[in-house]
């Protein structure tokens, strides 16, 4: 809709356009041409004028200035109701936020929050661990948190008597329970962060060893309530197992600054055991010493050499190190290329008496009377199996 011109002001020739094409579907209304139209209106207009005793231009102009107020009113109304629609708008937006954010109000916590956090704490919520402020936190989603407040145990255990866990009847009333938590800054609602940002130098000249899972978090401001968001705990729980703990380390070194009190039976016990294991090491050394004799003296003997205790520096479990109590030397096997032998001479893979390939590397001794009754015998660690061939 084209506004009318202001009184003194030409009109555009789209406007002039909308008049003229707006007074012609007045005139076909009629059943008249726009000039008989236009002739119609103009008399009407002088009739108007010479009622208001006003000349036509007059009449004319005034006319002109009250529809321009009367569209000047009409968009004063319509800015009105704009402004007034975004302002509740905006109300009702703020009123969702704040039903969505909780409060925090440092103090003493809740006692229910308490409850609920501690039997939180004791479910399994698939916990992970996260680097918050350069300590490591548990963090849980709030979908499995919720879940456990509605499930079977929680309403067990708050129907109990006396139980200071709260009722759940509903998903709603479940988000108000665990609101309790942030509100007694028992779990505080944490984002993902890059460990780095913010920081003003460059790229890590060496890559540096990324543990998988592990998150860089932050405590974000608005504590919303949303399955999909995270929380780290704040609360740690009794930490009866660690207070045990430096309980005993304090008692240990207590008992080690007192040794000159001990009772003089205990102190001799406390000698002959650590001379019990003084000796043991000792053993340990000497053992190694020994070993090494040995295995030089025999790769120059029985080549290729005799191990006692093969395993026993090996990555192994304490029992297998013992195991086996002695073993050859490994040595790389090299195939031999022999025109007098026959097929059997190149075998890489032994078989057994019965035909059957063994899983673990044999070492094979053959012997033909083709060799003049020399045998070429191969040594390792694993079971010997030794074959003659018969003429």
């Amino acid at each position: 809709m084209n506004a009318p011109p202001a009184p003194g002001q030409q009109p555009t020739p789209q406007q002039i356009a909308a008049m003229q094409q707006q007074m012609a579907l007045e005139a076909q209304k009629r059943g008249m041409t726009p000039q008989q139209f236009q002739q119609l209106q103009r008399q009407q207009l002088e009739a108007d004028a010479k009622k208001a005793g006003m000349t036509l231009e007059q009449y004319i102009n005034q006319v002109k200035q009250q529809a321009f107020q009367n569209h000047q009113r009409q968009q004063q109304l319509a800015q009105q109701q704009a402004a007034t629609a975004q302002q509740q708008g905006g109300q009702v937006q703020g009123q969702q936020q704040q039903s969505q954010q909780v409060p925090i109000n440092p103090g003493a916590p809740d006692p229910k929050a308490l409850a609920v956090a501690k039997w939180l704490r004791g479910q399994d919520l698939k916990s992970r661990t996260c680097v918050l402020n350069g300590q490591r936190k548990d963090m849980i989603k709030v979908k499995r948190a919720l879940r456990a407040l509605q499930s079977a145990a929680y309403q067990k255990a708050s129907a109990k008597k006396n139980s200071p866990l709260p009722p759940v009847t509903s998903e709603a009333s479940a988000s108000e329970v665990f609101k309790l938590l942030p509100l007694s800054l028992l779990a505080l609602r944490v984002t993902k962060v890059d460990p780095h940002e913010g920081h003003n130098h460059g790229p890590p000249t060496k890559p540096q060893k990324r543990i998988k899972g592990l998150w860089t978090v932050r405590i974000e401001q608005q504590q919303d309530i949303r399955p999909e968001l995270h929380y780290v705990w704040l609360y740690e729980g009794p930490q009866l197992k660690q207070k045990l703990y430096a309980a005993g380390a304090l008692a240990a070194i207590m008992a080690i600054v007192m040794f000159p009190l001990w009772p003089i039976k205990l102190r001799i016990g406390v000698w002959y055991l650590s001379m019990g294991m003084l000796g043991l090491i000792a053993l340990f050394f000497a053992m190694a010493i020994f070993r090494l004799i040995l295995f030089c003296v025999t790769v120059f003997a029985v080549p290729p050499g005799l191990w006692l205790y093969p395993n026993l520096f090996e990555d192994v479990g304490f029992f297998d190190s013992f195991r086996p109590v002695w073993g050859w030397q490994e040595e790389k096997k090299k195939k031999k290329k022999s025109k007098k032998s026959g097929s059997g001479a190149d075998d890489s893979k032994p078989q057994t008496s019965d035909g059957n390939t063994p899983s673990a590397p044999l070492s094979v001794t053959k012997t033909s009377g083709a060799s003049n009754g020399s045998a070429a015998r191969l040594r390792d660690l694993a079971p010997r199996i030794e074959e003659v061939q018969e003429d």
